[in-house]
């Protein structure tokens, strides 16, 4: 079982656990995508413990963090974010983001300011992508069948059953943490809390887009579609448009599936290190 030991942070009236992790003068945050928590970063995290100070945590009503009924939106998480950032991290970092905490981290983009040196997204879905044309009729499906899994996962046999994907790509022990802290009724409730506010943000998101970074960043693609997505195809042109649009933005298709974090880690951790070395004044830090 893992054994990492962390923190409670008070963000915008929520607590939020974090676990630091890494030595040295650079500092990387982590952001899970939905329906998971600090934990999906175990691959990742041994690869760069000598790159710097490393930083994963739960959003509120995940994993350890403190629960909450309240329906959160995509603006109150970035803010959480930010208010998670500002109480932790002294000086400039690098941001990983995953699926959904793309949008989250790019919502939180402005908050973060000239701060942010970096930005590594995995497997977002851009919200001008057309599998949100409908996202709202897709949302109703989905937390209706999302609801059935909330009342299996009281049974371990069960909760094991409907995460099967995850028991594929993840390590033992993080999975049995996932398991755990996850995979419980209060988590699923809280992963269907998050699937109503990505629907209910995108006619925002698309009306008005999030500032886009100025910092250099990497999108990076998962070449094998998620089962049952039809539109894979589509959301790549998608991203590789999104990071076309950028300044200092670069796309690159990864032979992985959605969690390019557990299948390519070593991938992950070489562009986190790509975008540490790119960081101003990095000379000057190396000397």
């Amino acid at each position: 079982m893992r054994q990492s030991v962390g923190h409670t942070v008070q963000v915008n009236g929520r607590s939020v656990y974090v676990e630091e992790s890494g030595q040295g003068p650079d500092w990387v945050v982590f952001e899970a995508g939905q329906g998971l928590g600090r934990t999906c970063w175990d691959p990742v995290l041994p690869l760069l413990a000598d790159r710097g100070r490393l930083v994963a945590y739960d959003r509120a009503g995940f994993g350890r963090s403190g629960r909450t009924a309240a329906q959160l939106g995509i603006d109150d998480m970035a803010a959480d974010l930010v208010a998670m950032v500002e109480a932790v991290i002294p000086g400039p970092f690098v941001l990983v983001a995953h699926s959904m905490g793309g949008l989250v981290a790019r919502r939180a983009t402005e908050g973060l300011g000239p701060r942010l040196q970096g930005l590594l997204l995995l497997d977002p879905t851009p919200e001008s992508a057309s599998v949100y044309d409908t996202f709202d009729q897709t949302a109703a499906k989905v937390d209706r069948a999302m609801g059935v899994t909330q009342a299996l996962v009281r049974s371990r046999t069960l909760a094991r059953m409907v995460s099967g994907n995850i028991r594929r790509v993840f390590p033992a022990d993080t999975y049995a943490a996932m398991l755990a802290e996850d995979f419980v009724p209060d988590g699923i409730a809280q992963t269907r809390r998050e699937f109503k506010a990505v629907a209910a943000a995108i006619p925002q998101l698309r009306a008005e887009p999030p500032v886009l970074p100025t910092c250099p960043t990497v999108l990076l693609s998962a070449s094998r579609p998620v089962k049952g997505r039809k539109q894979h195809a589509s959301i790549a042109e998608h991203q590789r448009r999104w990071a076309q649009t950028l300044p200092d933005g670069r796309f690159e298709e990864v032979d992985s599936g959605h969690f390019i974090q557990a299948e390519r880690p070593e991938i992950v951790a070489d562009r986190v290190g790509h975008l540490l070395d790119q960081a101003p004044g990095r000379a000057v830090r190396s000397a």
